[in-house]
């Protein structure tokens, strides 16, 4: 994980350390706990109407031998030691593959890019372009060229981010259950059915309600339960396999597979949905041979007892516990299972942060829970979205099998995408030969695929659930990624130049009110027309004018010095600038008041470096050009400006020898007293010296926020599909989403709202 940046690099250092192995007792928890909790359903699943074991013991090795080369080939080879190293700058998920290509190819989605962005440390990391004589140069050419494969790109990496949130909603839900099943055989058949639902409901509503907490502080308390999970499977594992059958490790060798299937057929195919539960969370976490330890519990057991007491019960975890042990194991158990569901919860928070930084789903708002580790977010809307989802579940099915038979889908799909995004990885950024990315996708496309049946042809006995759910996210994110490429395209096409801005002052009289004028656009180049509205009818804008556009870049993390760029729009004596903050689809957006004074020393910076924009001749003011410069915020260039208010007044940042302040002469006793302290070298000009006076003036009278609030509509003559994708399904998305400028807290009493409309 990145540490934010602001304090002492050595120090930082020496507590690397500490962070790491926090991260690592955290992940306990909130990692591995999934891993863990797989044994409470796999044979259960598994046994549940598709085949029966018998005397001879080849269904239930048959399994374990299954599980083993399963665990063994897709999470430890494929995710491990492979998938693993396509790390996105430490970053993993469908999402973070697809960041890696758009990258390495100009497939992005996001219209806003720049080539200014391409110059991001992080952007240009390990990016090496192919020769133009291979197939990788033929691969990233085709791709670039066709807008329609382009698009596919993008809907498989949405798919895969589907199936994380159905995963999501299905697996804490058949955690939970199959734990909570136990108690059938705790308190008795007659009894059970009455308090499973209502205890699984009561449980999953307070895992979903500890969300708020944060991963930081839910993984120190997860962790000791994942540890004496561990602890207590294990010595009931050692004991049945000492106490019934020692020789079970006989099912390892794959000739069991080719005997498990010959005998039950199809059967035995259909039953593959539920083995592949056990590498269930393997997209998101590290995988490990001791996984098979723990499924060994039940194998060694039930190779010795083929008939179950209680015959509805089937084949499950807690007939292999010791009778005497079952009620705290249930407990364990219980406690483990709301651990394991943490994992996908905080995955589905993850990408869900990504989908809406890379404009694919409304905005919504998004906590973080760490001051000091990126990626712990929370996201309210979605957890009590996911909270519903699973109740309804729950509710819906009361079933352990069609509960694994949804989740087993679910999990099936994200691998298959996963290895078609990481064949084209193969080939375009590690530049890899084509063969070698075409035996990645048969040989693991093939196994997968092999789940993916069998998982499919239960469509009707749950496997439809994730399905519909991405259909439904799916339909979600393309309208709200169409309308916004469509409300883009319109404020391009409806900009207006520099040369018409500067040409206002003589036709409207235009009036300069003190004060900082914050424009907020999407647009990083030209005057959005949202401005040429608001002037038009209202001719007059402060001394300082600020076009402020905020947008992701498909990368993790940007770094703080190179978060600004600004610039001049127009002559200097115009007081007009440009300024683009970038953030990556992790990185954490800062307060209103942070954000302020990042934004206006950052300004000030790029005055005192003596860049002055366009010229004044005619001939470049009627160019939209824009000179723009990487300018970092005052934690990252110490040495610069920096900005003090009047509760900093007496404070000494440096000798009188070495800084000098530039104050404010011309009001005696004001509301909030700014001055900027700068350095004495090198020196600045009388121009400059003056465009920083007069733009801590304007700090001083206050920032006021110009806002558009855009209603977008079908223009005339549109398909009746696009009037009812525009005017109904993103305008109801609009309205129910976060507004463009959520994450910079705007207060009310600052806000400016211009109203337009947009036909598209």
């Amino acid at each position: 994980m990145d540490l934010e940046t602001g304090v002492n690099q050595n120090r930082i250092k020496k507590e690397s350390w500490r962070t790491i192995l926090t991260l690592a007792y955290q992940s306990l928890g909130v990692v591995y706990g999934d891993l863990s909790t797989s044994p409470l359903y796999v044979y259960k699943s598994t046994f549940a109407e598709d085949i029966t074991h018998s005397e001879s013991n080849e269904e239930i090795y048959g399994v374990l031998s299954f599980v083993f080369w399963t665990l063994t080939l897709v999470p430890l080879l494929k995710y491990v030691f492979i998938v693993l190293r396509a790390d996105d700058n430490g970053e993993g998920g469908t999402f973070a593959l697809y960041s890696l290509l758009c990258r390495h190819a100009k497939v992005n989605s996001l219209p806003s890019c720049q080539l200014a962005d391409e110059e991001l440390s992080s952007y240009k990391k390990d990016i090496i372009r192919p020769a133009p004589t291979t197939f990788g140069a033929t691969l990233k050419s085709t791709l670039e060229r066709y807008r329609v494969l382009q698009r596919f790109l993008l809907v498989l990496a949405l798919l895969g981010a589907c199936m994380v949130i159905g995963d999501g909603i299905l697996t804490p839900a058949l955690s939970v259950f199959s734990a909570v099943s136990g108690i059938e055989l705790a308190i008795g058949k007659e009894h059970h059915k009455y308090v499973e639902v209502p205890l699984t409901c009561v449980i999953l509503i307070a895992l979903f309600a500890l969300q708020h907490y944060g991963t930081h502080r839910v993984g120190f308390l997860f962790a000791p339960v994942v540890i004496t999970w561990l602890v207590c499977i294990s010595a009931i594992g050692v004991y049945n396999i000492v106490q019934w059958d020692r020789h079970v490790y006989r099912a390892l060798s794959p000739y069991y597979m080719y005997k498990f299937l010959k005998k039950t057929q199809r059967g035995g195919w259909m039953s593959l949905g539920g083995i592949l539960l056990c590498i269930t969370g393997s997209e998101a976490m590290f995988a490990d041979l001791g996984h098979f330890s723990q499924l060994s519990i039940q194998a060694a057991y039930l190779s010795q007892h083929h008939v179950i007491e209680n015959e509805s019960y089937r084949i499950g975890f807690y007939v292999s516990v010791p009778e005497k042990l079952r009620l705290p194991v249930l407990v364990i158990a219980i406690l483990a299972a709301v651990v394991g569901s943490q994992a996908i919860i905080t995955g589905t928070f993850s990408i869900i942060k990504q989908c809406s930084s890379l404009g694919c789903f409304p905005r919504v708002k998004i906590v973080n829970t760490s001051s000091k580790i990126h990626g712990q977010i929370y996201i309210p809307e979605i957890n009590w979205t996911l909270m519903l989802l699973c109740l309804v579940v729950t509710i819906g099915f009361r079933d352990t099998k069609r509960m694994g038979n949804a989740s087993g889908l679910a999990v099936i799909t994200v691998m298959l995408v996963t290895t078609c995004l990481m064949s084209l990885v193969i080939v375009l950024c590690w530049r890899k030969s084509v063969l070698l990315a075409l035996c990645f996708v048969i040989f693991f496309g093939t196994i997968e695929a092999l789940y993916f049946s069998a998982s499919l042809i239960k469509f009707l006995e749950g496997a439809w659930v994730p399905i519909a759910m991405a259909f439904t996210f799916m339909i979600v994110m393309c309208i709200w990624h169409y309308g916004s490429l469509k409300k883009y395209e319109f404020d391009v096409q409806n900009k207006v130049s520099v040369e018409w801005l500067l040409g206002l002052g003589p036709s409207l009289g235009i009036v300069r009110v003190r004060g900082i004028g914050l424009i907020h656009t999407e647009l990083v180049s030209g005057i959005p027309a949202i401005f040429s509205h608001f002037v038009t009818n209202l001719p007059a804008f402060h001394q300082v004018l600020v076009f402020l556009c905020v947008k992701s870049v498909p990368v993790p993390h940007v770094k703080h010095e190179e978060r600004f760029l600004v610039g001049h729009i127009g002559p200097r004596e115009y007081r007009m600038y440009r300024c683009i903050v970038r953030y990556g689809y992790r990185d954490a957006h800062k307060d209103d008041s942070e954000f302020e004074n990042d934004l206006v020393c950052s300004i000030a910076e790029f005055i005192r470096t003596g860049r002055t924009g366009l010229n004044v001749n005619g001939e470049d003011l009627r160019k939209d050009f824009e000179d723009l410069t990487v300018v970092g915020t005052p934690s990252t260039h110490l040495s610069g400006v920096q900005l003090c208010d009047d509760e900093d007044v007496n404070a000494e940042l440096v000798g009188p020898s070495e800084r000098k302040e530039i104050l404010s002469p011309r009001v005696t006793k004001p509301k909030k007293r700014v001055r900027f302290v700068i350095p004495e070298s090198p020196k600045i000009d009388r121009g400059a010296q003056e465009e920083l006076r007069e733009l801590m003036e304007a700090r001083e009278a206050g920032i006021a926020y110009i806002l558009g609030h855009s209603y977008v509509r079908a223009k005339q003559g549109s398909s009746l599909f696009k009037k009812i994708v525009i005017n109904f399904g993103f305008d109801f998305l609009r309205r129910n989403s976060r507004p463009p400028t959520y994450t910079l807290n705007v207060p009310h009493a600052s806000t400016l709202e211009v109203g337009m409309v947009y036909n598209v």
